[in-house]
């Protein structure tokens, strides 16, 4: 594998290079990441890997300056996997040699609902670090993980808005054995917080028994699991029921009928904040 840390070095690399398939990761990898680089083989050739922690998507009380940096490690993790031909691993001044003004922000409908409305920019910054990494890159695939939902939705709204050539892949969200979704962030549980984690995923299958059962007011099902977890000690953001093909709400009649449905919920847990959800 060939880690480079320039955005010449990367085009040197990628030179003539069509079937690129890409996995943007903000490093301290864990088998989740791996997964989506195993899948990136199987849909393009070669694989190119990214580690930036992207300040754009960081809010001022956000956890920027502590967010686990493990290159080295990192590195020889790719290189037991085999499936990774480069590595771009920049650091800020080479992906940001100038104040980033020109920004991409994502309609309020998609990028200011949910995450976009408790972490306010993060869509912004995400989006636009992804579409400087495709211009680096100038991948066909790009393979993104199922647990960030409402960021791969936003993902490929940029990218079919803009005509970019790059087919939006999606992972399913890849789970310790007691359903605890895999995330860096996980690093920062203490081992009693890592204990009552997977409590997160449990309430979202309690809540999809009861949609499947025909329960079919929504508000009941999002304020039972809120209770469910707050009785527990987590600080919740939102459990919400939502509409797989635009995070709307849901009409009862909409879930009567079986549209395609997805639970999504943000809680902290201490001073840890997960993300997790469901699809039905």
């Amino acid at each position: 594998m060939k880690v480079v840390h320039t955005i010449e070095e990367l085009r040197d690399q990628l030179r003539g290079q069509l079937r690129a398939a890409f996995v943007p990761t903000m490093g301290h990898l864990h088998p989740g990441h791996l997964a989506l680089m195993r899948m990136a083989r199987q849909h393009g050739d070669p694989v190119v890997a990214s580690i930036f922690v992207n300040r754009l998507q960081f809010g001022p009380n956000e956890d920027f300056d502590r967010y686990p940096r493990t290159l080295q490690d990192d590195i020889e993790k790719l290189e037991r996997e085999r499936d990774v031909y480069v590595l771009f691993a920049p650091n800020e001044s080479e992906m940001y040699p100038e104040p980033q003004s020109f920004r991409i922000q994502p309609p309020e409908d998609l990028g200011g609902i949910l995450e976009g409305h408790f972490r306010p920019g993060f869509f912004d910054g995400v989006s636009t670090v992804v579409l400087k990494l495709f211009s680096c890159v100038q991948p066909s695939v790009a393979v993104f993980g199922k647990k960030d939902y409402q960021q791969l939705m936003v993902v490929r709204s940029m990218c079919r808005q803009f005509q970019l050539p790059v087919r939006i892949l999606a992972h399913e969200t890849v789970r310790d054995t007691d359903g605890l979704a895999l995330s860096s962030r996980n690093a920062f549980l203490s081992p009693q917080e890592r204990a009552e984690a997977p409590r997160l995923y449990a309430t979202l299958q309690e809540a999809r028994a009861q949609v499947k059962a025909g329960r079919i007011d929504r508000a009941e099902i999002e304020g039972s699991a809120t209770e469910a977890l707050t009785r527990r000690g987590w600080n919740v953001d939102y459990v919400v029921l939502r509409r797989q093909r635009d995070l709307n709400a849901p009409t009862a009649e909409q879930i009567q009928q079986g549209e395609p449905l997805v639970l999504l919920t943000a809680a902290k847990l201490g001073t840890t904040r997960l993300i997790d959800n469901l699809e039905i």
